[in-house]
């Protein structure tokens, strides 16, 4: 049974950091690709960040990039998101997910992932 679990989230002021981290089991964490999701009140889950299965490949929203870091420690199955400068406008639930294939690049959209974490409340205010 594969599970998810993220942690790291919280109350924090606009321009503070964080980093959220996703532990996972009950799967070979290192052969899969890793995604990173948010979604706010009202409206659709969209996509973050994500990493490929070697940690190799990152991708990234616009809307975080510049500002966000994701990265992967396959001995640990943990994949983290760091989150720096961070805005009124990034307070949302963040998600993790693990891509359903076995060695696949760093995807960004929902299908693509077929396991997902609980998540972790972000709230950065103004």
């Amino acid at each position: 049974q594969v599970q998810l679990v993220e942690s790291g989230g919280g109350l924090v002021q606009a321009g503070d950091s964080l980093r959220l981290s996703c532990v996972a089991s009950g799967r070979t964490f290192s052969r899969y690709a890793v995604g990173w999701f948010r979604q706010a009140p009202g409206k659709e889950r969209e996509f973050v960040a994500a990493i490929n299965w070697s940690g190799g490949s990152t991708r990234y929203a616009d809307s975080v990039k510049g500002r966000f870091t994701i990265s992967r420690e396959n001995a640990n199955n943990t994949v983290f998101l760091q989150m720096n400068s961070l805005k009124p406008e990034d307070t949302a639930v963040y998600y993790c997910a693990l891509d359903s294939a076995p060695y696949s690049g760093a995807a960004v959209t929902t299908r693509a992932y077929e396991y997902w974490g609980q998540g972790t409340q972000v709230t950065a205010s103004s």
